[in-house]
């Protein structure tokens, strides 16, 4: 957020652009999945990737910085349902190497808390 720049939309947080390209990096992994599993589990990864993005966006249309800092908190949330899914994937032989999703994963969990870190501490609890 810091940059002494000011944030107009959810697009001008990075936050929200990395998780956008963790949703592409996600849709890249998924693509050679078993056909059978396209309701299942794949399914389910892809609704989890994209989740993070949609709820930084949601909650930065939010008027209240607390509606905002909970809105991340269910990012963080489908994040680590994100993780564990990719995990899941590995153990079944769906996918070799889930590392390049995993480190993209921290960075996102990484700017999402350096966010309510950051929301938290501002003086005025009205608006973002």
């Amino acid at each position: 957020m810091g940059e002494g720049r000011s944030i107009k939309t959810h697009k001008d947080l990075r936050v929200w652009q990395e998780s956008i390209n963790l949703v592409k990096l996600i849709y890249e992994l998924t693509r050679n999945f078993p056909k059978n599993e396209e309701y299942g589990l794949t399914s389910q990864i892809k609704r989890s990737a994209i989740s993070v993005p949609s709820n930084i966006a949601e909650g930065s249309a939010r008027a209240y910085k607390r509606e905002f800092i909970q809105f991340l908190y269910v990012a963080l949330g489908s994040l680590s349902e994100l993780e564990t899914q990719l995990y899941i994937a590995k153990e079944l032989n769906f996918v070799n190497n889930i590392e390049y999703a995993e480190e993209h994963i921290i960075t996102v969990r990484k700017m999402l808390l350096g966010l309510i870190k950051n929301l938290k501490n501002k003086q005025v609890d009205t608006n973002v």
